[in-house]
C-alpha cells in the first residue's frame, strides 16, 4: 500500500516478517503477570442479539468490538499512517505481484487456536473461500475473488482486477478456523464458544455486557489486561456520561465540546486522540439539477465556504480543517498531491467568488440576489438528518456563506431513514453532507465523489458519486490509477484527478474524519496518542489485539 513522495515502488512488495508483539519484548504481553483491574469498553449501540460470529455485519461481536480480541487479522495497518508498511500479524509476509492481481501469503508459525489445534495456512485459504463462496460475507471483494492455493506454509490468491487500492482490506480480513467453520452455515452460525487465535476467550455474555478473560495458550504472551469487559449503552449521551463517570474506559463517540465534557472532568487521566487516513466529509453537490449542474457556481460556492470556521464551531475542533485544494487531509495526502497544487490553499474569498460568477454571465439584482444567466435567481436547499448536530450545524455556515454570494440556502432537516433510503440514493437533493471511504490512498475519496464507474441517472440507486458528475477523462484516469503497476502511471492518473476536482468543483470536501477514541489512563496506560500514533485508536477493529499487547497497569 506504500506511496511515498514518487507514489509507490514499482514491482512486488514484500512485507518484511517479524515480531507481531512489539509488547513480546518490550511493554505488551511478553509472558507477565495480567492485571486484576477491568478494562471496561464502551460503545453505543443498545442491546445486544446474542450473536458472536465475526463476520456477519452486526452481530454482537463485530458491533462492540470483542471480535477482534478472539480472531486476528493478516497483518496490521495503521490507518492514521495509511502509507507505513503493515505490521506482520497472523501472516508473517504478503507478497504482491507488479499488478497486484495476485497476493503470496506466508502464515505465521507457531500459532494455534484456543481449542488446542494448529493454525496453519489452510485456515487463511479457507477463510477467504469462504468469503468468495459466501457473497454475504464478501463485503470487500465481491467478485474480485480468483483461484486460491496453498503449498505447504503459503496461500496463493488471485485477484480478477488490481487490487492496488484494496491491499489493506486483505491485510484487514479476519480468520477462522476450518475444523470448525467447516461444518457450519457461516451466515447462520453465531460462533458461541468463538475459537480464535487472539490473546482473549469469551467468559460471560449478557444483552448489555459482554466480559473477556486472556487466553492462556496466545502465541503473542500473557497480555497485561486481565479482564475486558463490552458494556453497550443506548445512545451517544449514556456513553458520553460513562466515560466521563469513569464507568467506561475506552470508547468512541462524538462529543461536542469534548474538552469542557470529557478531559476537563479528569485532564491527568481522560484523553480523546484523533488523527490520520483519508476519511473526508464530503458536500454532494447535485451536479445534474440547478444551481449546482454550472461548474462556475460549484467553483464560487467553494471559495466562500469557511473551513475553518466548521471545523471550530461545528466539528468542536474534532474533525479537522481540510486545507490544500486538493481536498486531502494532511499529512496523510502529502505524498498525493500533485506539484501544481503543493502548498495551494483554501482561503474564503468573497471577491474572488463574486468575479468568476460575472464572468459566467451572472448578476445581481436590486436588491443583490444572485440572478443566474438564465434570469433566474440562485436558490437552493442544504439537507442532512436531524439531530446529526455537526452536520447541520456546518451546513447552517455554508448557508452564510452561500448568502454573501447572494444566493439564497435553506437547510432542511429530514428523517434519518428516508435520508439513507431515499434522498442520498436517487439523488433527491440540491446539497447534502456525507462521508467517504478511507483506504490508504486518496482513491476511495476522489473515486466516491467523482467515478463515472459508478455513475445511474437521477431516480435509480446510487452506491458512490452522489452528486452524478460526469467526466470520461476522470473515470478512466481513477481506472489506471487502480491498475497500474507503476509510479509514473499513478501519478499522472492523480494529476488528471485533481485538475478535475480542482477547477471542476463536483463536490466539495468539508473536513476529514479521522479515526477518533476516548481512553482513561487510570487503570491502564499505553494507549495510541497524538504523541504516539500507532494505531487508529478505536477498540472495534484488527487494532485492537495490537493495542492491548502495548497497554501496561497504570502504576
Amino acid at each position: 500500500m506504500e506511496m511515498r513522495k514518487s507514489i509507490l515502488a514499482a514491482g512486488a512488495i514484500v512485507v518484511a516478517a517479524g515480531l507481531a508483539f512489539t509488547g513480546c519484548s518490550a511493554g505488551g504481553g511478553g509472558g507477565g503477570d495480567s492485571s486484576n483491574k477491568v478494562l471496561t469498553i464502551g460503545m453505543p449501540n443498545g442491546p445486544q442479539a446474542p450473536n458472536q460470529n465475526p463476520l456477519a455485519t452486526g452481530s454482537a461481536s463485530l458491533s462492540l468490538g470483542y471480535a477482534y480480541v478472539v480472531y486476528e487479522s493478516l497483518m496490521q495497518i495503521n490507518e492514521l499512517h495509511p502509507t507505513d508498511e503493515p505490521t506482520p500479524w497472523l501472516a508473517e509476509s504478503v507478497e504482491w505481484n507488479d499488478d497486484s492481481t495476485q497476493a503470496i501469503i506466508t502464515a505465521r508459525d507457531g500459532v494455534k487456536w484456543s481449542d488446542g489445534e494448529d493454525f496453519t495456512a489452510d485456515d487463511i485459504a479457507y477463510s477467504i473461500q469462504l468469503r468468495k463462496d459466501t457473497p454475504e460475507l464478501n463485503i470487500d471483494f465481491p467478485d474480485q475473488y480468483g483461484d486460491i492455493s496453498v503449498d505447504g506454509n503459503q496461500v496463493t490468491v488471485d485477484f480478477t482486477t488490481s487490487q492496488y487500492v484494496n491491499r489493506d482490506k486483505l491485510y484487514k480480513l479476519l480468520i477462522v478456523p476450518e475444523h470448525i467453520w467447516a461444518d457450519v452455515d457461516p451466515v447462520q452460525f453465531t460462533d458461541d464458544e468463538m475459537i480464535g487465535t487472539g490473546p482473549y476467550l469469551l467468559d460471560q455474555f449478557t444483552p448489555q455486557s459482554v466480559t473477556m478473560k486472556p487466553n492462556p495458550g496466545y502465541w503473542g504472551g500473557q497480555p497485561k489486561v486481565g479482564t475486558l469487559r463490552y458494556d453497550t449503552f443506548n445512545d451517544n449521551n449514556g456513553l458520553t456520561t460513562a466515560l466521563t463517570t469513569g464507568e467506561a474506559q475506552w470508547g468512541w463517540t462524538f462529543i461536542p465540546d469534548y474538552e469542557n465534557t470529557f478531559i476537563a472532568k479528569d485532564p491527568e487521566h481522560f484523553h480523546q486522540v484523533a488523527g490520520g487516513g483519508f476519511g473526508v466529509d464530503v458536500l454532494y453537490l447535485n451536479n445534474e439539477t440547478k444551481p449546482f449542474d454550472d461548474p462556475a457556481f460549484r467553483q464560487a460556492l467553494n471559495l466562500v465556504v469557511d473551513r475553518a470556521e466548521i471545523s471550530e464551531k461545528a466539528g468542536y475542533g474534532v474533525w479537522p480543517q481540510i486545507s490544500n485544494v486538493t481536498g486531502l487531509p494532511q499529512p496523510s495526502g502529502d505524498a498525493y498531491i500533485a506539484p501544481e497544487f503543493d502548498g495551494a490553499e483554501l482561503e474564503v474569498d468573497v471577491d474572488g467568488a463574486k468575479q468568476l460568477l460575472t464572468d459566467a454571465g451572472y448578476t445581481w439584482d436590486a436588491s443583490d440576489k444572485l440572478v443566474d444567466p438564465d434570469g433566474t435567481a440562485v436558490t437552493f436547499t442544504l439537507t442532512n438528518p436531524a439531530g446529526w448536530s455537526d452536520y447541520l450545524s456546518a451546513l447552517d455556515i455554508i448557508k452564510a456563506g452561500a448568502e454573501e454570494l447572494g444566493a439564497t440556502a435553506t437547510v432542511e432537516p429530514a428523517v434519518q431513514d428516508t435520508w439513507f433510503n431515499d434522498i442520498i440514493p436517487f439523488g433527491n437533493f440540491q446539497a447534502t453532507l456525507h462521508w467517504t471511504d478511507g483506504g490508504s490512498t486518496p482513491w476511495n475519496l476522489y473515486s466516491n465523489i467523482m467515478d463515472g464507474a459508478s455513475y445511474v441517472p437521477l431516480g435509480e440507486t446510487a452506491n458512490w458519486n452522489f452528486g452524478r458528475y460526469q467526466n470520461d477523462a476522470v473515470t478512466q484516469a481513477l481506472a489506471a490509477f487502480k491498475g497500474a503497476s507503476d509510479d509514473a502511471t499513478r501519478a499522472e492518473a492523480m494529476q488528471v484527478i485533481q485538475d478535475a476536482f480542482v477547477n471542476d468543483a463536483p463536490g466539495l470536501v468539508i473536513w476529514s474524519r479521522p479515526a477518533v477514541a476516548q481512553y482513561s489512563t487510570v487503570n491502564y496506560t499505553g494507549f495510541p496518542s497524538e504523541d504516539d500514533p500507532y494505531a487508529n485508536p478505536q477498540p472495534t477493529g484488527p487494532q485492537a489485539a495490537l493495542i492491548l499487547s502495548k497497554l501496561e497497569p497504570t502504576k
